[in-house]
């Protein structure tokens, strides 16, 4: 029976031949993720459960990095909660203070999610890590807190929409305003409890980081999960980081697609999503005269190392706007330290801006650049709901880090060709 690369993840790890769409099955875990918001919820619900340990030590990973450091008191008494259960059940993958990044950019920097596994954890973005050719979504935290007692789930089986990507995108055009096409072409409900499969011959040249970018919009498009055919570029970054575990699989030739979807990535320019919905997209050339209050370059979707290189290279010999706030947050302590060693960090400090320690910070309006009343921020993480950053009348947009960095010297919402 042909399958596509979701289906035989998911028939693999509930040991079965083959499963098709809508059915119903129990899955082994093979990581299981929570971050300070989300965990406290999950090990009370461990706790009712009765348990004595979590499934399997080397296989949850929690992770501290919403509140770094921490805000208030409510966040250090959550941090805490997770600190001491993870010390009680000796999790391994517990991190948090200085050795904590976001949780979607550290466990794959870490080697911990790996192509072919299934990972779930309570965060929405935990499809990132379809990137690899895992299976990956998110859940609530009290699945997430039976997970950690059981290390299985009950599913159901997505049905798969392939989008292929065809031709090569123009310099400034890059993962991030592909996948923002694609929620503006198929709205924040097009692919509502179905797989994302992102293939095509852009998509074949398409480094890991706008890889990684793609998957962890998959839910903003109201995806189960997004999940791209592991290749030799999938190879390259897993055999750096990790000498087992990896599970390459290839969807079928002759594999069931609910539809299929083709984006011409040569006709895209950069694009803009207007408030308040991923799906309110605009190309850069028509957003007309946006004026900002703040910037913010970071987040689990754009805090990569080469997303700082491409801020940095916009922002070398220029100043943030004046009365502008620049904030940009490195994705990992490992992202940061190199980001030092290549005066990256050099480069945007003398463009003004204030360099956070690595953590979710703004995107999700919890510290370090929340938004008053009326004010406006182009950010380039994954969301711009009402309320978002901040205040409910502030206003988010959305873009990729280099629109971002110009936009910051400008005041203004545009590129760096009008710099």
């Amino acid at each position: 029976m042909p399958m596509t690369i979701t289906e035989k993840i998911l028939a693999e790890h509930a040991a079965r031949k083959a499963v098709s769409p809508g059915d119903l099955i129990q899955v082994k875990v093979d990581m299981a993720l929570a971050n300070d918001i989300t965990a406290p919820i999950a090990i009370k619900v461990f706790n009712e459960i009765g348990r004595e340990t979590v499934f399997d030590r080397d296989a949850v990973a929690l992770v501290a990095d919403h509140f770094v450091p921490n805000k208030d008191i409510a966040s250090a008494q959550q941090v805490k909660f997770v600190r001491e259960f993870a010390r009680l059940h000796n999790i391994t993958h517990y991190y948090e203070g200085g050795d904590v990044g976001i949780e979607h950019v550290i466990l794959p920097e870490k080697g911990l999610v790996l192509p072919g596994q299934v990972v779930i954890g309570a965060d929405s973005h935990t499809c990132t890590y379809g990137a690899l050719g895992a299976f990956s979504t998110g859940v609530g935290s009290t699945d997430l807190g039976v997970i950690m007692a059981t290390g299985e789930i009950w599913l159901k089986v997505p049905p798969t929409i392939r989008v292929n990507i065809e031709g090569t995108p123009l310099p400034l055009v890059g993962g991030k305003d592909i996948i923002l096409h694609l929620i503006g072409m198929i709205g924040v409900e097009g692919a509502r409890y179905a797989t994302l499969e992102f293939g095509g011959e852009t998509v074949r040249r398409m480094p890991m980081y706008q890889r990684l970018t793609m998957a962890n919009m998959a839910i903003e498009a109201g995806g189960k999960n997004g999940i791209f055919e592991p290749d030799d570029i999938t190879r390259a970054f897993v055999d750096e980081r990790s000498e087992t575990g990896a599970i390459y699989r290839m969807s079928d030739a002759d594999a069931r697609y609910e539809r299929v979807i083709t984006i011409d990535a040569a006709s895209l320019e950069p694009q803009v999503a207007f408030p308040h919905s991923p799906a309110n997209v605009r190309n850069l050339s028509e957003c007309g005269d946006v004026t900002l209050d703040q910037v913010f370059i970071g987040s689990c979707t754009n805090g990569s190392l080469e997303d700082l290189r491409d801020a940095a290279s916009v922002l070398k010999g220029k100043r943030a706007a004046r009365g502008l706030r620049l904030i940009i947050i490195p994705g990992s302590p490992r992202i940061y330290r190199e980001a030092v060693r290549e005066g990256i960090v050099e480069t945007l400090l003398d463009a003004n801006a204030v360099i956070g320690p690595p953590c979710c910070g703004p995107c999700l309006g919890g510290h370090m650049g929340i938004l008053a009343a009326g004010e406006r921020a182009l950010a380039t993480t994954n969301r711009n709901f009402v309320g978002r950053m901040g205040h409910p009348e502030s206003e988010v947009y959305l873009s990729n880090p280099v629109v971002a960095a110009a936009s910051a010297v400008l005041g203004k919402i545009g590129g760096p060709g009008e710099l």
